[in-house]
This record gives C-alpha cells, structure tokens and sequence, in this order.
C-alpha cells in the first residue's frame, strides 16, 4: 500500500492520539490518575519499526467517559482524512467510549475508506506495571498493516470490524453485540 507516500515500500501510517486510560500518568499532587502527558513517545519508543513511517496527531486529550457526541465526530472525521492521505490509521482511544467512534467512523465514511482504521486502547494505563498497552498499540501497529480498508478494534490479541462491536465489561474485552 501507498496512498500518496513519497518512498515505496514505506507504510505511511498515522496515529491519533485522543487520551484515555492508555496515556493516563499519575499527577502526585492531586494524587490521581490523570490525562496530562502523552505516553505513547514511550510505548512505541522500544519498538523496531522498520519500513514504517508513524505520522501522530492528537485530536483531544480526554478520558473517553466525559467525551460528548461532537468529540466522537470529530475523532470520526480526523481519522477519515487521515485515512485518504496514509497507508493506514491507528486511533489511541479510551475504551469506555471507543465503540461508540468506531461506529461514528462507519456512519461517516459509509463504504468510502480506502485504508483500514484501527481503533485500540488499553483497560490499565501504560504507567501501571500490568498494563496492556504495549500490546495493544504493537497488535494495532501490524493489524492495521494487514487488514482491508474498514474499521477494527484491535486489543488482547483479538481484531473485530465494526459496526456492532460493545465492550464486555466483566470481560474487559470487546465483543460483537450480538
């Protein structure tokens, strides 16, 4: 794939970041879990990333539990025009609300993506010992190198293509809503 790059063999993939649990870092002087900082400079920082060209973007820096329908749109829509210039999208989201923009993506864009977006996000943030977020955003960063023009949630080794995807929050994983 190349969709306007300028090196061949090069993936042209963009990041957007929009906060959620995945970037929360722990402010000691409030004495909470907060988005303040971007984290994914560390997470992708150890990763060997060769023949791919990450392009970030933040689009807003929010736990998803207090994003409004316009801050879904406007995820949607950053992440459609992204998806007409690189190889692929990733959208680092938050995932109590990740399901509702992915299916705000699929309103919008209909059948018109010619490049796959892939949204992900992780249940504990990158700071906490146990976090899933290195594995989520390394599964998202090969998934969206493979997959057909649509859009997935990637997380726990698992790759779902909306629409009717829920999180399954005993499970603290995402299902199809069947």
């Amino acid at each position: 794939m190349t969709i306007g790059n300028e090196h061949p063999g090069i993936l042209d993939i963009a990041v957007l970041t929009t906060g959620g649990t995945i970037e929360k870092t722990y402010d000691a002087h409030q004495g909470k879990l907060q988005n303040a900082n971007s984290v994914l400079d560390h997470i992708i920082g150890d990763l060997v990333l060769e023949e791919i060209n990450l392009h970030r973007q933040a689009v807003m820096f929010k736990d998803s539990l207090e994003m409004t329908p316009e801050d879904h749109l406007q995820i949607a829509e950053s992440a459609i025009q992204a998806s007409q210039t690189r190889d692929g999208v990733i959208v680092i989201h938050g995932t109590d609300r990740l399901a509702e923009t992915g299916e705000a993506i699929c309103r919008l864009a209909g059948s018109d993506l010619t490049s796959p977006i892939v949204l992900t996000g992780a249940m504990r943030p990158w700071i906490v010992r146990d976090s899933d977020a290195h594995q989520n955003v390394t599964e998202a960063i090969l998934a969206v190198q493979l997959l057909a023009p649509g859009v997935y949630v990637c997380m726990h080794s698992r790759v779902l293509r909306f629409p009717g995807i829920v999180k399954d929050r005993k499970r603290l994983r995402f299902v199809r809503a069947d």
